[in-house]
C-alpha cells in the first residue's frame, strides 16, 4: 500500500555524548517521552529544508513537489498504520491527533446536536481524558471504565457501561506510563455487540514504535501516532481514519488534509516522520527483542539491588522498553533529581504542579496507594540503549535509592 521513502544506509540514532551545555554522557532511559531523532528522518528533512519548501496548496511547480512529497509520505504512513492513504490526517502530534478523534467524533455535541455517551479508560492520556472532560462540560456524559491492579480495561465493567447509544470509545494499545498493553480486539467484540454503530479510538502514540499496528489496531476506527515517540521530529503526528467513519475537524481554515484539518502542512516534518515510520517499521522485530532483553536485565538488576522495590503490573503484557517501579519512602521528584546528577535520564511518569509531584492517575486507577503512586519511576528503553546504559541506570537507581531513604 505505501512506497518506500529512498533513504541513505544510516544506522538508529543516538543520543549525543554532549547534550546542550552538559558536558557529559548521558545515559538516555526516557525514550516514552521523546525518542532521539533517526539519522534517516534527519537526512530527509534536511534534503527538503535545503530544497525549498513551497506551499503544498499552490498549483505551480515548487508547491506541486512539496504536495508530492506529502502524498508519498502519506502512503507510507498508511501502511505503517494500516488504513487506506485517504485516511491519514497529518496533524502536530500525538494531542491534537487524540483531541481531532475524541471531538471530532463528537461532532454531534459542538454542532449543538443531540449528545450520545462517551467512554474512555481510567488510563488514558490527558490528551484523551481532558478532551473529554471539556465535552463532559459541555454537556456530554462521560463514562470511565475502569482497569485492574495490572493495568489492564476491565472488559466487564466495559459490557456493562456500553448501551446502544454510545458515540464513542477511547481505549489506548499501550499505557504512556507503565506501558501494560491494553486488548483493542476484545474492546472491539464488546463493543460492536452493544453499540454497532460506536467509533472506537485507540491512542497508538506508544505502540506504533513497537508493536505492528495493522495488526494491532485493525479493530479501532480511529488510530493516533506522534512521530517523537519512535525517531521522527517533534510537532508532527498523523490520525488514521477507517474509510466510512466521520469526523468532524477542530482546525477551520484553509480544507487542508481533505477538509479535515486546515492550516498550512509543515512538509519537512512530515517527511521526517515517514522516514522514521519506514525505519522502524523495518527494524520493529529485531528491535524490540532486544531492548526487551535489556529491559529485564534493568528490572531484574533493580528488583536484587533495591530493598522493597516494587515492580508495576508485573505479569502483564508491556512494550518491550517499558521498566516501571515504585519505591515506597522516596519521593519521585527527589529521585529524578539526584538520578540526572548521575547522567541518567528518567521519569516520575507523574504531572508536577508547585514543586511537588502529584500521584499518577494511572496508578492511583490501578488502586496503587497516594503515598506509594508518589514513589514512582518510569524507564523507558531505546533501539539505541546498551548494556553498560542497563549497568549504569540500575548502579544509580540504587544509589539514589539509598541516599533518600537513609537521610
Amino acid at each position: 500500500m505505501g512506497r518506500a521513502v529512498a533513504q541513505p544506509d544510516i544506522g538508529e540514532g543516538l543520543i549525543p555524548g554532549r547534550t546542550g551545555t552538559l558536558d557529559r554522557v548521558v545515559t538516555y532511559l526516557d525514550h516514552a517521552a521523546g525518542a532521539p531523532l533517526h539519522p534517516l528522518a534527519a537526512a530527509a528533512m534536511t534534503d527538503w529544508l535545503e530544497r525549498g519548501a513551497g506551499n503544498p496548496s499552490g498549483s505551480h511547480s515548487v508547491a506541486r513537489r512539496a504536495r508530492a512529497a506529502i502524498e508519498e509520505a502519506r502512503d507510507v504512513l498508511a501502511a505503517f498504520m494500516g488504513v487506506e492513504p485517504s485516511g491519514v490526517v497529518f496533524t502536530s502530534g500525538g494531542t491534537e491527533a487524540d483531541n481531532l478523534a475524541v471531538f471530532g467524533a463528537a461532532a454531534s455535541l459542538l454542532r449543538g446536536g443531540p449528545t450520545r455517551p462517551i467512554l474512555v479508560s481510567a488510563v488514558e492520556h490527558p490528551a484523551v481524558t481532558e478532551a473529554a472532560r471539556a465535552l463532559s462540560a459541555a454537556g456530554a456524559e462521560v463514562r470511565t471504565v475502569g482497569v485492574g491492579a495490572d493495568g489492564v480495561v476491565d472488559t466487564g465493567h466495559l459490557t456493562r457501561l456500553l448501551t446502544k447509544d454510545v458515540r464513542l470509545v477511547s481505549v489506548q494499545a499501550a499505557n504512556h506510563e507503565t506501558g501494560v498493553l491494553q486488548p483493542i480486539e476484545a474492546v472491539a467484540r464488546r463493543l460492536r455487540r452493544a453499540a454497532p454503530d460506536a467509533v472506537l479510538h485507540t491512542d497508538a502514540v506508544q505502540a506504533a514504535g513497537w508493536l505492528d499496528l495493522p495488526e494491532v489496531t485493525a479493530p479501532a476506527d480511529l488510530v493516533s501516532i506522534s512521530g517523537h515517540k519512535f525517531g521522527g521530529p517533534q510537532g508532527i503526528g498523523a490520525l488514521g481514519i477507517r474509510t466510512g467513519v466521520e469526523v468532524a475537524p477542530v482546525l477551520h481554515g484553509g480544507g487542508q488534509e481533505q477538509e479535515r484539518r486546515s492550516g498550512t502542512q509543515n512538509v519537512a516534518a512530515i517527511v521526517g516522520l515517514a522516514a522514521a515510520a519506514d525505519a522502524r517499521r523495518t527494524t520493529r522485530r529485531e528491535a524490540a527483542r532486544s531492548v526487551a532483553r535489556l529491559r529485564d536485565r534493568l528490572a531484574a538488576a533493580i528488583e536484587s539491588a533495591v530493598p522493597g522495590a516494587v515492580r508495576t503490573a508485573p505479569g502483564s503484557p508491556t512494550l518491550p522498553g517499558h521498566c516501571h517501579f515504585r519505591f515506597p519512602g522516596v519521593e519521585s521528584e527527589e529521585l529524578i533529581f539526584l538520578l540526572d546528577e548521575r547522567g541518567v535520564c528518567a521519569s516520575a511518569g507523574a504531572a508536577c504542579a508547585s514543586g511537588a509531584t502529584e500521584p499518577s492517575p494511572v496508578l492511583l486507577a490501578m488502586g496503587v496507594p497516594k503515598e506509594e503512586a508518589r514513589s514512582a519511576l518510569r524507564l523507558t528503553l531505546g533501539p539505541a540503549t546498551t548494556e553498560q546504559d542497563v549497568v549504569t541506570a540500575a548502579a544509580a537507581v540504587a544509589e539514589a535509592v539509598a541516599r533518600l531513604r537513609g537521610r
